[in-house]
């Protein structure tokens, strides 16, 4: 039996990592004390903004995909091209008045770590540099969680520099963990992305320990960070 076009699209979507990443995002805003319907509107946003990225991604690198992926929908031809664009172009329309909802500087910091995510994907995923969108991004998660309200009305407190750069070096532990599997397709297309290379340096293995220790200490911080300085 064929699987259903509607469940392709959302494996496209990489839906582990978005549901990931949304859950997280709602559970620092509940813990930073973020009213109920508030922390759902976080969950949403970044639900349907990270479908952007996922759909975005499988786009650009749907060629390489068919060549050295076929699990991938996209791939291997069962997901049409013009569904995908579909879909992402809906989910844009709806991811932009969704991230104005939380406020005007909060939605630009969310949108714009939309951007540097897709642009850096796009530009830096196979370069030495392939970390630098990563952290980018991440950094912007705090001004987003801080200077979010509801019905378009923010607040004017931004995020603590230590925030700030602990969300930066989170975004690198994610890095590495994430390209982690693609590693060897990776090296067979010729990339040099910083996980690539730091794995032909030390091995995977002792790679996989080191992002998977530096990415809990970094949790942890954030964690004493949160109940010290706090977010804002």
């Amino acid at each position: 039996m064929p699987t259903p076009p509607a469940l392709l699209l959302l494996r496209a979507a990489h839906p582990r990592q978005a549901l990931a990443t949304a859950a997280a995002l709602a559970a620092a805003a509940a813990v930073a004390g973020r009213p109920l319907r508030e922390v759902g509107l976080v969950a949403a946003t970044v639900l349907v903004g990270q479908s952007v990225l996922g759909w975005a991604d499988d786009l650009a690198d749907r060629d390489r995909d068919q060549r050295e992926r076929p699990g991938k929908p996209l791939g291997t031809g069962r997901l049409d091209p013009g569904t995908v664009w579909f879909a992402l172009t809906c989910a844009v329309l709806l991811v932009v008045p969704l991230a104005v909802a939380h406020g005007r500087s909060a939605g630009l910091a969310y949108l714009s770590l939309l951007v540097v995510s897709a642009v850096g994907d796009r530009f830096l995923h196979a370069r030495p540099l392939s970390f630098l969108p990563w952290m980018a991004s991440f950094s912007l998660y705090p001004a987003f969680l801080a200077y979010g309200g509801w019905g378009g009305v923010g607040t004017s407190t931004p995020p603590t520099t230590a925030m700030v750069a602990l969300a930066a070096a989170l975004g690198l532990g994610v890095h590495l963990l994430v390209a982690l599997p693609g590693l060897v397709h990776d090296h067979e297309a010729g990339e040099r992305s910083l996980p690539l290379l730091l794995a032909l340096r030390i091995g995977t293995p002792r790679l996989l320990v080191a992002a998977g220790v530096f990415t809990a200490l970094v949790v942890v911080g954030i964690l004493i960070a949160g109940r010290s300085v706090g977010l804002t």
